[in-house]
């Protein structure tokens, strides 16, 4: 998984190299990035995390009961932000609107940069040789590239791995 560091205030920067990338759950099994106001989205992060206590080795479920209480709980309800999750197995986009969407291809992209790292990655994906950390690196170097809200500040984690 892959994030920039880009935390802009409107039309201004204000941090260039923020971790929007993280390790969550038992032993950092599961891998969660960000978007959107960091603040909710740190918020929605200890959420997920109490439900994968709940819930261990259930990433779905807990995800469906985020989900869940992101839409009808009223504080949650405002919260401005969007999740990737993963595990070695599958991965997860949730949104306030309450969808836990499970991708086909197994490419997440959030943000504003997300359409472009996801175009982007759809056409890297195939391409033999290309690791899944170097689709993911180009990826959001395109991304980075066309959208003026995603830097080139790249912080990657592996599952499994270590954080590069």
């Amino acid at each position: 998984m892959a994030g920039d560091g880009q935390v802009t205030l409107g039309q201004t920067v204000i941090k260039g190299n923020a971790r929007k990338v993280r390790r969550i759950g038992p032993k950092g099994a599961i891998l969660a990035g960000f978007a959107g106001a960091t603040a909710d989205a740190f918020t929605l992060l200890e959420r997920l995390e109490a439900k994968l206590e709940r819930y261990p080795d259930q990433l779905e479920r807990a995800c469906v009961d985020l989900a869940k209480d992101w839409r009808t709980d009223r504080y949650l309800r405002r919260l401005e932000a969007m999740m990737a999750v993963a595990d070695a197995h599958r991965s997860f986009t949730l949104t306030g609107n309450g969808d836990v969407l499970e991708p086909e291809d197994g490419i997440i992209a959030i943000g504003s940069g997300g359409n472009y790292a996801l175009s982007a990655a759809r056409a890297l994906i195939d391409i033999e040789g290309l690791t899944a950390e170097d689709v993911a690196r180009k990826a959001m170097r395109i991304a980075g590239d066309i959208c003026v809200y995603t830097n080139h500040s790249v912080r990657v984690e592996l599952l499994g791995g270590e954080t590069l």
